[in-house]
């Protein structure tokens, strides 16, 4: 009898769960409810899977609205008629248009019209009048009153108790982004908008109890149907439509690939492809994998590189197919770490292209399934929850609190009034609530049917449809997601190989993926040796420059261990320092298990991937394969049944103590898994990142200059841009300031020579960009005049460009340049680009008076501009202090002393010790540009914090490990720069005559 019902899924409007609404209809009584969300579907489904368990017959609907206005709402009578309602409320929010008033001639829908907003005479036969309990005194003088076989209790469920009631007051303030003491009462509903028992609701339509009746009987006709888990399977099931022929064609393709992957193929290479094929067969994979490998062969006509990582690098047919690049044969990779027999969940295949490239490859997918299954594609949503520091800021403004008081609160500050504890105590009633949705990171869908039958879609700015729905509802219902992911490394190595072809052509043209070379190469072995590698893909960052000087890595193998050590689980095992010592002290190798170092020889007995949780549960404990992997991912929180795992926990042990292993060694196994398994990388993904990195490290090492440039254009790395100009410059390039005449929106470079590109001007206008470069394809720009006559320009962004040192090829100063662009633009504001017949005639020079140019004022002008300058920051220094030494390559003399040392700061890395104390690790340069790892305990991160971006003054403990050198920091102090000369009348700066 409820046929209009909220949960928290109409955003910023619902305050309940489909669970808990569910409990509400399971505590009154109500055997058959209608889930009618806002203008969404992203609850629908959810709480079909979930009804059964409350005994509830679920039926399903929208209430569409505009705003808080409602229209209509729309129950559907079966799945053809949800299929319709997702249909309709998706045209309109790809359109972002309003809901009319009257709904469409749905065939399997029954429209609810409201009472109080209806102004029509005629109904279809599936359309009826909802009427409130506050309409009753209305109905008694309406000549509906005689029509009463087209009247409907209605009565709206969307909260529970005031509670609820009072945090969809905050939501709704919050959506409308009003203090909450002027929220509009037309935008809230009312109080009582509960479930109440059915005497209850009977007695509010005591006059007309037939209207309750009548809502029943709606909800009879009603059924809606979905399969969940292992039994559904709504991908597109066939790629050529016929599974025997999408067998064949896997085959075939294996076949092809074995003879461009393998020379002389072995009877094992041959028995495991099929045998994978004979699994992926029986779980009905097939359709899958034919889908990806046609992904990858779009991407490979149109020269677009890619990585498929993740546990698909398992599988040799992905391996043949060339949907991955990682050999599982030479990496003993296990395929039922991807695939199983006793895998419930769908697989997953991470497929990584260009940022740039990634758009096409969606577009590609959507043009070209669309066309087997119309609407069949659809990109996967996510939901934005409130979390605490968003749901601070966004109740601190409906209370009205000022910005000083919302930052501090937000930063996790206690309540210092009244209203800030209101605020804090508030935000326990929408934490975690669904704020909105949002796009999964790469998942697409591909149904077998439109897509609509299952949800609505919405439009992003990106111009795909989103569904309502996330992953773990997906897969209940049997929709696999393919990921087609973006990442700036490829980005990189791409436009580094088209930046070698125009700067050094003279040089051979390069094989990207002769990885084979790459990894013999000896310039790649040592500045990996050496952790050389910043800009290289996964490889840069201070944690992974250490791991690899510790480990003094100078192989794949090596590379591909590394890549997972560094991740937690495996420092929080301690296995990650055990790694390094056996690695570097054969001898300690042996006090490695004899069963464990002869699983894992390759890592020395120590798990280091998530694949030797298999192996370890499957030879040490005897667990089968499949019971293995939900070991694995039970471990990683991924289980779907905690039953089973717990089932697969006790047998472990069990099986230990029949195999004869101590009680101590098997739970210090045990322990080993569960600190890492969630965490480390499966082995596949490991060896697909090492790939990738070994085709930068060549780039990097043969080509510094190009690669650098690549890199400062695809949005820098890990670190800051900065750093990236710097290592440039380390590697003997000539920065250049940004130039009208050579520059780009990106960085150019000229055999050494490196010109910044506008993108680094801060708030230069792109449109002015595209202004010079198109006046500039005609002809350089001979002068500031020239410049006018061709560049449509404000005054404001032609400062900018002479500020930055656009213009210094006129070989006049700045000043100079702004009065001439002050006299040019001053009255107009913007060039006149209407042709003039004195644009030839000569420009009478203005005689300025002598006009002074301090030393440093560039330098400033730049952190002001580019956000750091392009000058030595040491010689920006007010005072020389006293140091212990000058360079990092000093410390090793002062081993196990305190030091004192200047740092210009790079990174910081924020962490917590196991107590939770918060502790930093600190990334700064010397004097010469070398790297200074600083390490601060709780106590002196505490005393001494960092201070934002400069030079410091740090005086610790010189301390080494396996001959990595890091300073133990005791104190630290922000130093300050000289006062900026532009805003100073300090006579004993140095100053130049900038016009003689």
């Amino acid at each position: 009898m409820y046929l209009n019902n909220h949960t928290y899924y109409s955003f910023k409007y619902g305050a309940i769960s489909p669970g808990e609404l569910l409990e509400e209809a399971q505590r009154f009584g109500v055997d058959c409810l209608a889930l009618t969300d806002i203008n969404s579907t992203a609850g629908c489904l959810n709480f079909v899977r979930l009804s059964e368990k409350y005994g509830v017959r679920p039926v399903l609907g929208i209430d569409f609205r505009n705003g808080a206005q409602q229209q209509f709402i729309g129950i559907a009578i079966n799945n053809e008629g949800f299929r319709e309602l997702n249909e309709y409320v998706s045209w309109h929010l790809h359109k972002k248009e309003s809901i009319s008033t009257r709904a469409p001639a749905f065939e399997h829908v029954y429209v609810i019209y409201p009472f109080a907003g209806f102004s029509g005479e005629v109904l279809r036969k599936n359309e009826f009048i909802g009427v409130r309990p506050e309409d009753i005194m209305r109905l008694r003088f309406s000549p509906w009153r005689h029509r009463q076989e087209k009247l409907v209790a209605l009565q709206t469920v969307t909260f529970r108790k005031k509670r609820d009631y009072n945090a969809h007051r905050l939501l709704r303030a919050i959506d409308n982004n009003t203090l909450l003491s002027k929220l509009s009462k037309s935008e809230e509903g009312e109080s009582h908008h509960r479930m109440m028992p059915a005497e209850e609701l009977r007695e509010k339509y005591e006059e007309f109890t037939g209207l309750v009746d009548n809502a029943a009987k709606l909800l009879d006709g009603c059924h809606i149907s979905f399969e969940f888990g292992e039994s559904a399977q709504l991908n597109l099931k066939t790629y050529t439509g016929s599974e025997e022929e999408d067998y064949r064609l896997v085959h075939r393709l294996c076949m092809r690939g074995l003879k461009y992957r393998y020379d002389d193929p072995g009877d094992d290479i041959l028995d495991r492809v099929e045998n994978e094929l004979a699994t992926i067969r029986q779980k009905g994979f097939l359709a899958y994998f034919l889908i990806n490998c046609k992904i990858v062969c779009y991407a490979r006509k149109r020269g677009y590189f890619y990585v498929g990582r993740g546990s698909g690098a398992n599988s040799i047919v992905a391996y043949l197919l060339r949907i991955t690049d990682v050999d599982p044969i030479e990496l003993d990779l296990y395929f039922e770490r991807f695939i199983n027999l006793y895998r419930k969940n769908p697989p997953d295949f991470d497929i990584d292209f260009s940022w740039r490239d990634r758009e096409d490859v969606t577009r590609f997918i959507f043009e070209y399934f669309n066309k087997r299954v119309p609407n069949g594609v659809a990109l996967l949503a996510t939901y934005s929850t409130f979390q605490y520091r968003a749901m601070v800021r966004e109740l601190s403004k409906v209370f009205g609190l000022p910005p000083h008081e919302i930052d501090r609160l937000t930063e996790g500050g206690e309540a210092v009034d009244q209203v800030s504890a209101l605020v804090l105590r508030y935000g326990q009633l929408i934490s975690g609530f669904p704020s909105h949705m949002s796009v999964h990171a790469g998942g697409i869908l591909i149904a077998e049917k439109s897509i609509h039958n299952y949800t609505a879609t919405s439009l992003p700015p990106k111009g795909f449809p989103v569904t309502h729905f996330d992953m773990v509802i997906a897969e209940d219902i049997g929709l696999y997601k393919f990921d087609i992911l973006g990442q700036r490394g490829l980005g990189k190595i791409k436009d580094t190989l088209e930046i070698i072809r125009e700067n050094r052509p003279e040089d051979e043209e390069i094989d990207i993926h002769d990885i084979k070379r790459f990894k013999e190469d000896r310039q790649v072995k040592a500045i990996l040796r050496e952790g050389q590698a910043i800009g290289c893909f996964y490889v840069e960052s201070p944690a992974m420059r250490m791991l690899l000087k510790k480990l003094r890595v100078d192989h794949y193998l090596g590379l591909v261990a590394a890549s997972s050590i560094i991740r937690p689980g495996v420092a929080k095992s301690g296995m990650m320092r055990e790694y390094i010592l056996r690695f570097r002290d054969p001898e300690r190798v042996k006090d490695a298990h004899p069963v464990l170092l002869k699983i894992m020889p390759d890592t020395f007995g120590v798990m280091v991937y998530q694949e030797d949780v298999i192996k370890v549960a499957h030879y040490f404990a005897k667990l089968d394969l499949g019971e293995a992997d939900v070991l694995r991912r039970g471990m990683s929180g991924k289980f779907r049944s905690r039953e089973e795992f717990q089932k697969v926990k006790e047998k472990y042990f069990a099986n230990c103590k029949a195999e004869g292993h101590s009680y101590e060694l098997a739970a210090d196994v045990w322990r080993q898994i569960e600190s890492f398994a969630g965490y480390a990388f499966a082995k596949g993904h490991s060896a697909s990142y090492a790939v990738e990195s070994y085709q930068s490290l060549f780039l990097k090492a043969h080509y510094p200059l190009e690669y650098m440039v690549s890199v400062l254009n695809n949005g820098g790395g890990f670190y800051r841009r900065e750093l990236y100009i710097h290592e440039a410059r380390m590697h003997g390039a000539q920065i250049v300031h940004p130039c009208v005449n050579k520059s780009a929106a990106y960085a150019v470079i000229e055999r050494e020579r490196i010109y910044l590109g506008f993108d680094l001007i801060k708030d230069l206008e792109g449109q002015v960009i595209e202004n010079i470069l198109m006046a500039r394809s005609k002809r350089l720009f001979l002068n500031l005049n020239d410049f006018l006559k061709r560049v449509f320009i404000s005054l404001e962004q032609l400062s900018l460009l002479i500020r930055s040192g656009g213009f210094r090829f006129t070989g006049k100063s700045k000043k100079e340049l702004l009065w001439q662009a002050h006299i040019a633009l001053g009255s107009t504001k913007k060039t006149n680009l209407v042709p003039s017949l004195f644009d030839d005639a000569p420009t009478k020079e203005i005689k300025l008076p002598k006009l002074y140019t301090y030393r440093f004022e560039d330098a400033f002008e730049e952190m002001e501009l580019f956000g750091f300058p392009l000058c030595d920051p040491f010689t920006l220094l007010r005072d020389e202090p006293a140091v212990s030494i000058n360079r990092v390559s000093e410390m090793m003399d002062f081993l196990n002393q305190e030091i004192t040392i200047l740092g210009y700061l790079v990174a910081i890395k924020n962490t917590s010790t196991s107590k939770g104390d918060r502790m930093n690790f600190g990334t700064f340069l010397d004097r010469g540009g070398h790297f200074i790892d600083t390490v601060h305990f709780p106590q002196v991160a505490y005393k001494h914090p960092f201070r934002g971006k400069g030079i410091y003054k740090i005086t610790g403990k010189v301390v080494v490990e396996f001959e990595f050198c890091t300073l133990e920091v005791s104190a630290m102090e922000k130093l300050p720069y000289i006062d900026d000369p532009r805003y100073t009348d300090d006579t004993g700066v140095l100053r130049v005559v900038s016009n003689r």
